[in-house]
Parts: C-alpha cells; structure tokens; sequence
C-alpha cells in the first residue's frame, strides 16, 4: 500500500468513526436529557452530557472492531430485515460484551477488584438495566439499518448533496 492510500484509508475511517460516534451521541444525549426531565419532577437533577459523548465514542471504535472483524458479515437471512435484526442483535451483544469488559478495566485502574466492580452492577435494578440493554439495542437498529441500506444498494446508490 502506498502512503495516499493508506492515508485516504485513514480519513474514510475516521469519517466512519465521527458518524457513527456522532449518531450514538445524539441518541444518548436525547436518553440523559429525558432521564434528567423525569429526575427534575423528583427534585433531583442530573445532567451529564460527558458522560454521552464519552459512551459514544467507546461504542462507536467498539462497533468500528465489531466491523473490522467481521461480526455479522455471515448473516445470511432471507431477508433485508432478517439480516438487519440479526445483524444488530449480533452487535449488541458484542457491546455488552465489550462494555462490561470496559467497566471491569476501568474498576481496576481505580483500585477495584473485580469483585467489588460487580458487586456495583448489582446495586442497580434489574428493571433499569433490562430497560438501558433495550434502549441501546434499539438505537443499533437504525445504524445497522442504514448501513445494510447502503451495502445493499452499492456505493454511490445514495446521491450526493445538492444544492
């Protein structure tokens, strides 16, 4: 590989990665404003936009590794929708994964083991984190959805921007 290709490599990359961690973000910030709506009626207030655009970026580069090794390249579905639904639960359970991957690391940078970083995860209901995995499964299925749309139709399918 020469260095331009290698280069304009890198910048589709990054462009990918900007979207999709751009989209994520979005989707989180719209969950943390609506959570931090229903804790204001409780008197309590809570409004860590951070905390989205740090989530969107580690799963937006997990999605990016989940692409680049090949998670859900062998659905063979019948259909654009088998394949889409397929597709995303495959990624969601590979960012469950990776998530719960992360939070053990992140627990031991801060002294934790792995024990009392678990021992967290039990603290919350089980309510609420079935709700978080529905919601982040739910805002998988249009990003996977777009991009089997555009697998499907080739590129250069979707016009360009006009003025």
């Amino acid at each position: 590989m020469n260095a331009s290709t290698i280069k304009q490599r890198a910048r589709e990359e990054l462009r990918n990665y900007a979207i999709v961690a751009g989209y994520l973000y979005i989707c989180f910030a719209a969950l943390l404003l609506y959570e931090n709506a229903l804790l204001q009626e409780q008197g309590l207030s809570l409004l860590p936009h951070g905390i989205a655009a740090v989530k969107a970026l580690i799963l937006g580069k997990f999605i990016l590794l989940g692409e680049a090794v090949g998670v859900g390249k062998r659905v063979h579905a019948r259909t654009l929708l088998g394949t889409i639904a397929t597709r995303s639960v495959q990624f969601f359970v590979l960012l469950l994964v990776l998530s719960a991957i992360e939070e053990l690391l992140v627990g031991k940078v801060h002294g934790h083991s792995f024990a009392e970083t678990l021992a967290e995860f039990e603290r919350h209901s089980a309510l609420e984190m079935l709700a978080k995995c529905l919601l982040l499964l739910l805002v998988l299925v249009p990003l996977i959805a777009f991009k089997e749309f555009v697998r499907v139709m080739g590129p250069g399918a979707l016009p360009a921007k006009t003025d």
